[in-house]
């Protein structure tokens, strides 16, 4: 089990702060700058910009502080025997400052284990424990994606929003230009940038939102392949069959036989 030893969210330091510890924290402590920072590893001066993160292991020779006024930062500090090797696992990067591609993803994860702190309770410490392993697992995740140009990663929170709603509206029908428009981006731009991040079209995206929901439907319910291509966001039937015999191999009368 991972241990949570302390942690803290979105701490202002108005006037700025040092923290120094020339022999190591003695834990491994995670650090989420939110506003830019400089930081002594090993003897050697490294910037941290704003949004991004460095998880320090347990003996290493450390100082930060603040290169902006006010200095804030999330962080937490843990340990326990079998986290070196899940970090191995992971092959995530220690004593490395990152820039983080989604910083939303950091700041709520560690609000939400000063939460489970507080709120104590018998299953606290496995809630902990699950909690710093989703989010190493998350920012491993994230990193191991292609490498992109920061222009296209910045737009990355706004896309995976859009694209998440894409996938729980299936049945809504909207043309690529008005997506785009949603955004303040070119349709040419924008399709751009969303291949770059999920490496599929936008069209093909919509396409399989809409026959992954069509299949659950023919599942798990009795409704017609008429009402289900309506609710597909097809304008008829005869199209969705066609398509779906065209991803999948098999009519959707096929599919629902099978089940």
């Amino acid at each position: 089990m991972i241990t949570l030893i302390s942690c803290g969210y979105h701490f202002i330091h108005e006037n700025g702060i040092t923290i120094d510890r020339p022999a190591g924290a003695g834990n491994y402590a995670f650090v989420f700058f939110k506003s830019k920072a400089e930081l002594i590893l090993n003897g050697e001066l490294l910037a941290a910009e704003k949004n991004s993160y460095i998880l320090l292991r347990p003996e290493t020779p450390h100082l930060y502080r603040e290169s902006d006024e006010p200095f804030i930062n999330d962080w937490f500090h843990c340990d326990g025997d079998e986290l070196p090797e899940f970090l191995k696992r992971l092959n995530f990067p220690l004593d490395t400052v990152v820039k983080a591609t989604d910083p939303l993803l950091i700041s709520g994860s560690i609000r939400e284990l000063q939460s489970t702190t507080r709120l104590g309770g018998p299953l606290r410490d496995q809630i902990s424990d699950s909690e710093i392993k989703t989010l190493l697992m998350k920012l491993s995740n994230l990193l191991q994606r292609a490498s992109l140009p920061d222009t296209t990663n910045r737009y990355f929170r706004q896309f995976s929003e859009l694209r998440n709603e894409l996938y729980s509206s299936p049945h809504t029908r909207m043309p690529v230009e008005k997506i785009a428009s949603r955004l303040n981006l070119s349709k040419s731009y924008f399709q751009h940038i969303y291949k770059e991040l999920f490496g599929c079209s936008v069209v093909s995206d919509i396409i399989h939102s809409r026959l992954e929901y069509a299949k659950y439907l023919l599942q798990n319910s009795s409704l017609s392949i008429v009402a289900i291509s309506k609710m597909c966001g097809y304008e008829n039937d005869t199209h969705f069959m066609r398509q779906f015999k065209r991803f999948f191999g098999v009519t959707p009368s096929q599919f629902r036989s099978r089940r």
